[in-house]
């Protein structure tokens, strides 16, 4: 059990990011949305005088084909481009450091992502590191970014991670494997394009653990203490058009409304959370999943039930009121039995989706270490304002239910 003065502690960090959120500007990016949009977001660069940009992205969308209009459109505004290929989920310093050595041998004076979570936040961290003379260890944290990143816009082609609008870069220390937030308004794209065509050939199993990312996303920042009216009315948004459009998306994953929808459902529950923040579901899906390797999306879908169990006697009225956003209400239920129909509801999705409550990688051994390293990052290095803490055993407690 954590004493009162620890919580009260923990209490007033979270309270200062607040104030920090308030008083800090936090900027949008120039957002570009529906169908070719990304080559709506082309032509802008080339208006804006760019000459040359590092493409961030992966081999797969590079191999099936998906970059082939964007490079045409980028040549045909007049911008040059080099691409870097090596970005794999969970980016690791290695490969920030390989593509700030193309960024600058290639004398690029911007980055443009493209792709899921991983090669954007790869992208925020080398547009920050080709203007800082700072290692990645010195620029984790909050607000240590001194100088401006390169111009940075983006093209999701996943709906989850919001990305396109936070002002977080998550990269990971190969060496001790922990998950390294680097937190910085300045780290918003200039720009982003919203284009569900993109998203039209993703796999049904990635569609699903992007988009139980997003409702991650949308939920923590809803029963965030630090939540704000505007962050409210985005996680409200962002919950209906997921419960909406996720399962269609999946199912169907040539569906552009659902897709277009989808996106859009990412983008608000990114805004969302960038000022409100997020909890214990982030903390620990971020350690397990660097110590294992498991995608973000899936790790947040994993843990997401096993969480709001835990916090929904302090947060029944905001889980009923998510129910209701989600149109779960049928008749005169309680707010408790709201707050118990969404948590039924999203352990339905998971196992409709394929998306296990536990983790077959999860070694009982590690849980007191995965434990320690979740609680640190809640409590201490990013202050998250969670509803109800949590102490070492209990965080133990509720990661061993995860254990397969």
């Amino acid at each position: 059990m954590l004493f009162p003065l620890k919580v009260q502690y923990y209490k007033g960090l979270a309270k200062a990011l607040k104030v920090a959120a308030t008083i800090l500007p936090m900027p949008k990016p120039t957002l570009f949305t529906g169908a070719d949009s990304s080559l709506e977001l082309c032509e802008a660069i080339g208006q804006l005088g760019i000459k040359k940009v590092l493409i961030v992205t992966d081999e797969v969308l590079v191999s099936i084909g998906l970059l082939k209009k964007i490079e045409k459109s980028l040549k045909t505004h007049g911008v040059e481009f080099v691409i870097y290929d090596g970005i794999l989920p969970d980016p690791t310093y290695d490969q920030i450091e390989n593509g700030l050595s193309i960024l600058n041998n290639n004398q690029c004076d911007a980055v443009l992502a493209v792709g899921g979570g991983s090669p954007i936040d790869a992208s925020k961290a080398i547009a920050a590191r080709a203007t800082n003379n700072k290692s990645l260890k010195q620029l984790a944290g909050m607000f240590k970014l001194r100088s401006a990143p390169l111009p940075l816009f983006v093209i999701p082609t996943t709906a989850g991670t919001g990305s396109e609008v936070t002002i977080v870069s998550v990269v990971s220390d190969p060496v001790t494997h922990q998950k390294t937030p680097i937190m910085d308004p300045r780290l918003v794209p200039m720009m982003a394009a919203l284009d569900g065509k993109l998203m039209l050939g993703l796999p049904p199993a990635v569609t699903a653990a992007t988009g139980m990312d997003a409702l991650t996303h949308a939920i923590e920042s809803y029963i965030s203490v630090n939540a704000t009216p505007d962050t409210e009315a985005y996680g409200l948004a962002a919950t209906r058009l997921i419960m909406e459009n996720l399962e269609t998306a999946v199912k169907d994953g040539k569906n552009f409304e659902a897709r277009q929808n989808m996106s859009m459902a990412s983008y608000y529950a990114g805004l969302a959370f960038t000022k409100a923040s997020v909890g214990y579901v982030h903390a620990i899906a971020h350690n397990f999943g660097a110590l294992y390797s498991t995608p973000h999306g899936l790790a947040n879908s994993i843990v997401l039930p096993h969480v709001l169990e835990y916090s929904k006697d302090q947060v029944t009225d905001r889980l009923a009121e998510l129910a209701i956003a989600g149109g779960l209400k049928t008749g005169r239920e309680s707010k408790q039995q709201l707050a118990n129909k969404l948590i039924v509801k999203i352990r339905t999705m998971l196992k409709e989706f394929n998306i296990p409550e536990q983790l077959d990688d999860l070694k009982k051994s590690d849980i007191p270490h995965i434990a320690k390293l979740a609680l640190e990052e809640a409590h201490i290095s990013m202050y998250y304002p969670v509803p109800k803490y949590m102490d070492q055993k209990t965080c133990e407690s509720l990661l061993s239910k995860m254990a397969a």
